[in-house]
Parts: C-alpha cells; structure tokens; sequence
C-alpha cells in the first residue's frame, strides 16, 4: 500500500516537473526576435530576446510575444492627391519596414497589425503633404527620387518613434484619374490629328509646288527640244538643197534621168493607181528615146523660148522633176493601171 502511494506520488511529482520545465523553456527561430512579458506587461531590456535558440522564462507568470526580424511590406490602397498645380493625381504607394526595438514596438502598436494600420496613416500623410508641394510634372518625371526620399524620411522619422526602422517607400504609380486621363488622351488625339492634317496640307502644298515645276521645266525642255530639232532639221534640208543643187550643176542630165526614176517608182507603184496621160507626154520622155538620141535637157521648153544654161542649173535649190510643155502634142491616149 505504502509503496503503490509512493509511486503514484513520483508520478505526479515527474508530471509536475515536465509541465513546469516545459513551461519554462521557449524556442526563437532564426527568423523571429522575442519579447518576455510578465503578467502582461514587459519585463524590460532583459526582456528582449533576439538570439535565435532555446531561452527560459518564469513558468506559469511569464509567456513570450515573437515579432518577424524579416523586412515586412505595407502595400497602400489607391488614394487621390492634389498637387501644387491643382492637377489630382492617383497615387499607389508601398513601404519596407524592419522591427529593431520590439520592447517600443509592443508599448506603442502591440502588434504588427496595429504597426502596420500606425505606419500606413503615416505614409499617407507624408505623401499627400510632399506631393501636395510639388507639380505634376516633377511628381511624374523630374523629381521622383527625391520626392520619394523626402517621404521615406518624414516616414521614417515617425517609425523610429514606433520602434521600427523604414528601409524603402516606394510610389508604384502616380497617373490622373480616369476621367480626367480620358480628357487628357482626347485633347491629344485632337491635337495629333490637327497637326497631322497640317502636315499633310504642307505636303500637298509641297508636291503641287514641285509638280508645277516640273511641268513648267517639262514645257521649256519640250520647247528647246523642239527649237533645237527644227534647227537642225533646216540645216539639214540647207544642206540637202545644197549638195541637190551641186549635183544638178554638175550633170543635169544625170540628175533629171535619176529625178524621173524616183518619180517613177512613187507615181507608178501597184497600189491600184491610174494615170491617164499622153505617150508623148514630158513624163515619160526617157521611154520615147530611139537610140542613141540626145536626152530631153530639163526646164527646156518644146516650143519656142529661150533654155536654160547648164552653168546656171546648180543655183536652183529644188529644179522641178517632170515639168509639162507649153503645149501638149496630140497623139493617141496611153493609160496606164496598177
């Protein structure tokens, strides 16, 4: 009896000791830091624990809070900001943010919830009091950096005083609110539009200008051209009409023999052609021959008339080719067909 009561009393004394052991060990990771906190409230800088490992505590009368040593991210909700130049401007904005003092941390916002709700209204404050002191134009192009940097200051400023320590603030996008985008994109759409048709209208203005020079330069090269042509065209029956006349002056029976043949191979050509003259006519002068009579001198009249000298036939430029006599001689009718 006395035994079973005494093992039985060793039973419970080890239970006793397991709980109050285990109550009086805690484990940190390596990625929080602890605060000790007796009967809720903190134990001080003893109290603050930031080696990762196993830790003790008084059992039963102390229990242990853990904040993330890791920077944590705040993301802000879109929020409308008036800058200097009266332009209204969404802005969405974010902060990282690192707990250095979780003794502060804790007496100040008790949590990271309550951190996070404490350094959003105080993000949104310092934005819309930089911003509210810069143009739009600095906000979206110029100055962003240093707007950005005066903000994480002011932000940081106030974090310190929460126990935290402001790594980044950071605008994601600062764009005009969609009504106001959408007036904005029509008024450049107009804008483009206009100066497209202004460029068009210079260039239609540009490409008659050049066409009108070009037909002007077309008509004038036209003209010369065709100056030039006729001048060397009359040149050249100058010069025909010359060596014409030399050849004539040179053996104007020859020139009158080889004058008819040309005549004869136009006038006489099978393309259904009728020539109803005389067999004694000048035309056909060459064919009358009968041996070796003389040939029928040119412009010489048949009857009566003085003739023309063989030293003055080479002054005329163009001596007519089968002239008609003065008066024809009857004789029966020749007609020829082709």
């Amino acid at each position: 009896m006395n035994k079973s009561f005494f093992g039985v009393g060793a039973l419970v004394v080890l239970i006793g000791v397991l709980i109050v052991g285990m109550a009086s060990i805690f484990t940190v990771a390596q990625t929080q830091q602890a605060l000790v906190l007796r009967f809720g409230q903190p134990v001080g800088a003893r109290g603050v624990v930031k080696v990762p490992g196993l830790h003790f505590k008084a059992p039963f009368i102390e229990n242990v809070v853990y904040f993330d040593n890791r920077i944590l991210d705040l993301e802000q909700p879109r929020q409308e900001v008036l800058a200097a130049d009266n332009s209204r401007i969404e802005v969405d904005s974010f902060l990282r943010y690192r707990i250095v003092d979780p003794l502060r941390f804790f007496q100040s916002v008790r949590s990271i919830e309550g951190g996070n709700n404490q350094l959003g209204s105080v993000l949104n404050s310092a934005v819309r009091r930089v911003l509210g002191e810069a143009s739009m134009m600095q906000i979206v192009r110029e100055d962003r950096a240093s707007l950005m940097q005066r903000i994480s200051d002011q932000v940081n400023s106030e974090a310190i005083k929460l126990g935290a320590n402001v790594i980044d603030v950071r605008l994601r996008r600062a764009d005009l609110p969609r009504q106001i985008s959408e007036q904005v994109f029509l008024r450049m759409q107009t804008e483009r539009q206009r100066e497209a048709s202004e460029f068009r209208a210079q260039g239609a203005e540009q490409k008659q200008r050049i066409e009108s020079r070009a037909d002007r330069d077309v008509t004038v090269l036209r003209a010369e051209a065709q100056r030039q042509a006729d001048t060397t065209r009359g040149e050249g029956d100058a010069l025909r009409n010359k060596i014409f006349a030399e050849a004539f002056g040179r053996d104007p029976d020859f020139f009158a023999f080889w004058r008819s043949m040309q005549a004869y191979e136009t006038g006489l050509k099978s393309m259904d052609t009728r020539l109803v003259l005389s067999p004694n006519s000048e035309f056909f002068r060459f064919f009358n021959r009968s041996g070796n009579a003389p040939v029928p001198a040119l412009n010489r009249p048949t009857t009566g008339g003085p003739s023309i000298p063989a030293g003055q036939a080479g002054a005329q430029a163009a001596p007519p080719v089968a002239p008609q006599p003065a008066a024809p001689v009857p004789g029966p009718q020749t007609r020829v067909e082709n």
